[in-house]
């Protein structure tokens, strides 16, 4: 009668698979994934600065070239 029982009980117990340990929560995880997608970010925002720089320097430069043309053309005139 015991062996019927034990038998009976182990076929109602739920099978459960093996869980994988981590060795880090799910915490630490999202932060160090947060923090290389804020990296990139910085990266990418620093970058898009630089070529706007670039961009305004060019810009300053052509106009003081149309100054300096506009400037000659009125000199032109006076005389």
């Amino acid at each position: 009668m015991l062996a019927r029982i034990t038998i009976n009980s182990a076929r109602r117990l739920p099978r459960v698979a093996p869980t994988v340990q981590r060795f880090y929560s799910e915490d630490s995880f999202h932060k160090k994934e947060k923090a290389h997608e804020d990296q990139y970010a910085r990266a990418h925002e620093k970058e898009q600065l630089a070529k706007i720089r670039k961009q305004i320097e060019e810009k300053k430069a052509e106009l003081a070239k149309l100054e300096a043309a506009a400037a000659e053309h009125i000199e032109g005139k006076k005389q």
